[in-house]
């Protein structure tokens, strides 16, 4: 089954926390933990992997905080899976190219089909953004 991790589900409430406020509002991890009911250190971790790739800008000092760099129609489902989770969301663990890494890979008969669907999945989750779920 086809499922986001927490790490991504509560990135992607942050995200559009940043994104339905005022353009360059700043919010903390500890104001968006709070507000959404989300463990502080695990939302902390994947703000940080948001601002290292970009997305966000890191502001220190007493008025710190996070703030969108990008613009909600910038960012992309598939990279925000990427920057948090470091893959791809995957159908099948079969992305082989050669008979190496799968013992049936010259006789499966499923190799293509979702080969293709994986592809549609890939360009999905590429084409929505941010900004089509606010």
């Amino acid at each position: 089954m086809l499922q986001f991790s927490r790490k991504v589900e509560y990135g992607l409430i942050a995200l559009k926390h940043f994104a339905i406020g005022p353009r360059g509002a700043i919010f903390t991890a500890k104001e968006i933990s709070d507000e959404y009911n989300i463990p502080y250190d695990l939302l902390a971790k994947v703000l940080q992997k948001l601002a290292r790739a970009g997305v966000l800008v890191s502001l220190h000092g007493v008025r710190g905080g996070y703030t969108l760099r990008m613009k909600p129609e910038e960012i992309s489902l598939a990279t925000i899976i990427d920057i948090i989770d470091n893959e791809k969301p995957l159908i099948t663990a079969c992305g082989c190219e050669d008979t190496e890494c799968c013992e049936r890979f010259d006789i499966c008969t499923i190799r293509e089909p979702l080969g293709k669907i994986q592809r549609e999945i890939n360009t999905f989750f590429q084409n929505v953004t941010l900004q089509k779920i606010l």
